[in-house]
This record gives C-alpha cells, sequence and structure tokens, in this order.
C-alpha cells in the first residue's frame, strides 16, 4: 500500500513552478535574507507541530519524513522579479492505535498549505464543515526591492495569524478566511474567498485546482499599494502620492498536484496566476498586474523498523 505523507499542500499562494517561470522568461533572481530564517521557524512550526500533537504521550516516531520544498514568489506584489523561499519538510510518524488513522493522515487533514502567508490548521469539524487557524509570513518589502519603490522606505516582515471556516459540498469546497500581520509594521486584515476541487488519479496521484479572489481593507491598500505625500518626495522614480480605497485587490487560479513517486519518496509541486485588480492594478508602485507563484517539494521517509 502506498504511503502518503507530508502536509498536503494544494497549489500555493507564491507564483509559478521554476520550469513555469523558465518558459516564461520571467526575471528569476533567488534571494536569501536574514528574515528568512523566520519563515523557516513558522513553517517548520506549522508542519511539526500538529504532529506532536496527534501523537501519543511520550511515544518516539516509527518514522520520520525528513526533506525541502522551495518557494518562487514575487519580490513584492506587483513586481515582475522573482524570488527563491527554502522551507523544510519535517513530518514524524508515531505508533498507531489499530482502527484510527495515521499520525501522518491526521497531519494531512488538519493541516493545509495554501501560501507562505496562508497555512491552515484546522482545531474543529471534518470532512464536511472545518473552522481553523491562520498563520504564516509577510516577508518584509524594501525599496531596494524593484526601481519604482526606491526612496519610499522598507515595510516590515511580520507573521501572520487568522481564522477561516470551509464548506464542502460533494467533491467541492467553499471557503473564507480573514488574515493580518501581527507584528512589524501595521498593515490592516485581508480577506480571502475561494473555491476548489480535488481528484485522486490512481493510486499515486492527487491533483488539485482553485478559484479565488482576496479583498483588502484600507489599510492594507495604503501599506503596499499607497503612495504618501512623503513618500512621494523622496521617491527617486517620481511616483505621485495615491491614496487608494478598501476593495477587490486580485483574483486567482491555482493547481496542484501531489505524487508517491514510491513507498519512500513523495514530490508535491503547485502553480498559481493572480490578477491584481482596481486600485491594487492603478497604484504607482506596481510593474506588472500579472502575478505568478509556485511551489516544489520532496521528501523521504525513513524508517526505523526496516
Amino acid at each position: 500500500m502506498v504511503r502518503r505523507a507530508l502536509y498536503g499542500f494544494h497549489a500555493p499562494t507564491p507564483h509559478a513552478t521554476l520550469d513555469l517561470a523558465i518558459q516564461q522568461g520571467i526575471d528569476f533572481v533567488p534571494i536569501w535574507r536574514s528574515s528568512q530564517r523566520k519563515i523557516l521557524y513558522v513553517a517548520g512550526a506549522a508542519l511539526i507541530a500538529p504532529a506532536l500533537f496527534c501523537a501519543p504521550a511520550a511515544a518516539m516516531p516509527e518514522s520520520l519524513t525528513l526533506g525541502a520544498a522551495a518557494i518562487v514568489k514575487p519580490k513584492y506584489e506587483g513586481s515582475n522579479e522573482h524570488e527563491v523561499i527554502p522551507i523544510p519538510i519535517i513530518t514524524p510518524k508515531f505508533g498507531e492505535t489499530p482502527g484510527a488513522d495515521s499520525t501522518l493522515t491526521q497531519v494531512r487533514k488538519r493541516v493545509n498549505f495554501r501560501g507562505l502567508d496562508d497555512i491552515r490548521v484546522r482545531l474543529l469539524g471534518g470532512e464536511r464543515l472545518q473552522v481553523g487557524a491562520v498563520t504564516g509570513y509577510i516577508t518584509k518589502r524594501d525599496q531596494e526591492d524593484g526601481d519604482l519603490l526606491r526612496g519610499m522606505g522598507n515595510i516590515d516582515g511580520g507573521m501572520v495569524l487568522g481564522a477561516y471556516s470551509a464548506f464542502s459540498l460533494g467533491a467541492i469546497t467553499f471557503d473564507a478566511a480573514i488574515l493580518e500581520k501581527v507584528t512589524g509594521d501595521d498593515a490592516g486584515p485581508e480577506y480571502r474567498f475561494g473555491v476548489e476541487t480535488n481528484r485522486q488519479v490512481g493510486e499515486r496521484v492527487k491533483l488539485g485546482i482553485r478559484f479565488g479572489t482576496t479583498l483588502a481593507s484600507q489599510d492594507y491598500m495604503q501599506t503596499y499599494f499607497g503612495v504618501t505625500p512623503a513618500q512621494s518626495r523622496s521617491s527617486l522614480a517620481g511616483l505621485p502620492a495615491y491614496s487608494p480605497d478598501a476593495g477587490v485587490k486580485d483574483v486567482f487560479v491555482a493547481v496542484g498536484a501531489s505524487v508517491d513517486l514510491s513507498d519512500r519518496w513523495l514530490l508535491k509541486a503547485g502553480a498559481r496566476y493572480g490578477r491584481l485588480l482596481g486600485e491594487a492594478a492603478d497604484s504607482p508602485v506596481i510593474e506588472t498586474e500579472n502575478q505568478l507563484s509556485g511551489t516544489m517539494g520532496l521528501g523521504y521517509r525513513f524508517d526505523w523498523r526496516h
């Protein structure tokens, strides 16, 4: 029987897989910032904690799945350049109670990686109705990330907290979430709505597709798309002052795949296309409304019993 491990990341919020990035001729720039250590801590904690929570007291793991994933995302919202962010894959498997779901199965059911800023952990409910918490990390926007940002100052990265609910009707799931950065510079909340479906293709392949939209508060829009009079005066690109209102920030479509390469190896991949809309797209800091991101990860299961 094929074993499935790792957290279940549906198609991600960060943009185009490496292959897609190359095919599209995107200006692809790997950047390793010191703040990304915080990203590793957040992602690692979100992935490990549910497994430990589900584990029997004082139990030692029977196996451990280790691996790595890479997120490819725009350097900032509206950028036409990309950066790479690594995240760990760490999933222990503990001794199981006969008749109960395995620890890894419980983790897969509880944790849903939708993007770096949108890691969902189910707290209540089951297959039809779910309520849970959202965590993640929004990366720092540096004024050196693009020519249009020079002279405008930096926006701190920070941890994201929030909540979500989801309802399944047959094979289709509808969900809504509120996310807000709670550390670093204040930015205001976002509201994300989506619909998705997943399908098992044979024993080893699972595919998913998701459509959604994001609404942003006025504070969020001003922080990431606005230009204050002071920023306008200091802008090296000569940007005009701009004060967007709250509203629809983007629409997106995402696809994802999970492939059991063998009983020990598992591959996860996803790609997302988003388009900025309305006053977000009209912002003078935007280089392109088209936003591509992607995630790819590979894990290997070490089994102490063999």
